[in-house]
């Protein structure tokens, strides 16, 4: 087993076991995806799964600057451009649905958008918009009970959305500080309804969101991504993490597969070990690998599968490079979010 040998994912075939990372671009004007997304996408479909930057399954999902959307019949056929260049390529892609929650500002949110939360707890630091540069994140709204059963709603839409508009599946984005993590982290979830106040309680959105998006769209279709021990986006340090996760895994059973951040907490391989324990599809990991330990990882069974990120921004031909041994180009980070085609097609593949 190794990072070239082919892979059965549910209905998919993967030629290999390189997966590219979901990574926001920030190339969505108005939150419609364009060509240069669909040019972007299928530049990298060599890839033995493409999962999309973040894509909000709702207006009030859009907290970022030009991060795209699911939730319009634009949105559809933009996105259908992209699906269609990287099938055409030889590419499978999923579509990652993104809510933001409280990481957003009203800046960059459409008419009658709202900032929502779990609960009324804001984050630190600040949030660029377009229009005003950066502002202090703002105090969300609490989310009513009948708030959560819409938004839950909306991830159903939004994936069902993602397939008319040809996508393979779906990774639900339970990572990194946006909402649905919000849900699981007992410091923006203070709720005391059924939705927070223990570690069974604060998975219950998360489950619910991943049964109900199985159901409408086939549980081979649907994927989540989980960021134990995650600090990003002002979520502080907590006891529960283990207990979290070993009763967030249990409740995903049954979905096509899990893709995991690794996480330098020293704690952190007992939350693997939970996770792999209790889920029995397919384990995808994320987190600063290169091919060797790569390899490694995949040789001792503690991943199916593994995803690159910033690897595939610089190289269009990421696959081919490792494939070949070819050294790989480094990206230019001041334009990793900036509108326009430069730093994101302008990256040549290696010589032949």
């Amino acid at each position: 087993m190794n990072l070239f040998s082919n892979y059965r994912l549910g209905e998919l075939e993967l030629p290999n076991r390189i997966v590219m990372a979901p990574m926001t671009r920030s190339r969505a004007i108005g939150g419609i995806p364009n060509d240069l997304m669909r040019d972007y996408y299928a530049q990298r479909a060599e890839a033995g799964l493409l999962i999309t930057e973040g894509i909000a399954p709702s207006p009030n999902g859009l907290g970022y600057a030009r991060i795209p959307g699911l939730f319009s019949k634009e949105q559809v056929a933009g996105w259908r451009g992209v699906t269609q260049a990287v099938h055409d390529a030889g590419g499978r892609i999923f579509a990652q649905l993104m809510h933001t929650g409280r990481i957003a500002h009203p800046a960059n949110l459409p008419p009658d958008a709202r900032v929502l939360a779990p609960s009324a707890v804001a984050a630190g630091g600040q949030m660029y918009t377009d229009d005003a540069g950066l502002q202090p994140m703002p105090r969300p709204t609490a989310m009513t009970e009948a708030q959560v059963e819409s938004t839950r709603r909306e991830f159903v839409i939004a994936a069902r959305h993602a397939i008319d508009a040809g996508f393979d599946g779906v990774e639900l984005h339970a990572a990194n500080g946006y909402l649905l993590e919000q849900f699981l982290h007992p410091h923006t979830n203070r709720r005391t309804d059924g939705y927070g106040g223990s570690t069974d309680a604060r998975t219950r959105f998360v489950a619910e969101v991943a049964q109900q998006v199985a159901e409408e769209i086939g549980s081979t279709r649907v994927g989540v991504r989980l960021s134990p021990f995650n600090t990003f986006n002002d979520l502080p340090e907590h006891d529960a993490v283990v207990e979290q996760y070993d009763s967030v895994a249990r409740a995903l059973r049954g979905v096509l597969y899990l893709h995991v951040i690794d996480n330098a907490n020293e704690q952190y391989h007992r939350a693997l070990a939970a996770i792999r324990d209790q889920f029995d599809g397919t384990l995808i990991r994320n987190g600063g690998y290169d091919p060797e330990r790569a390899t490694s990882t995949l040789a001792n069974g503690s991943a199916d599968l593994i995803s690159f990120g910033r690897p595939f921004i610089a190289n269009p031909d990421f696959v081919q490079r490792l494939t070949r041994g070819v050294p790989l180009a480094t990206p230019d980070p001041s334009t990793f979010y900036t509108p326009g085609p430069a730093g994101y097609l302008d990256y040549a593949p290696a010589p032949l």
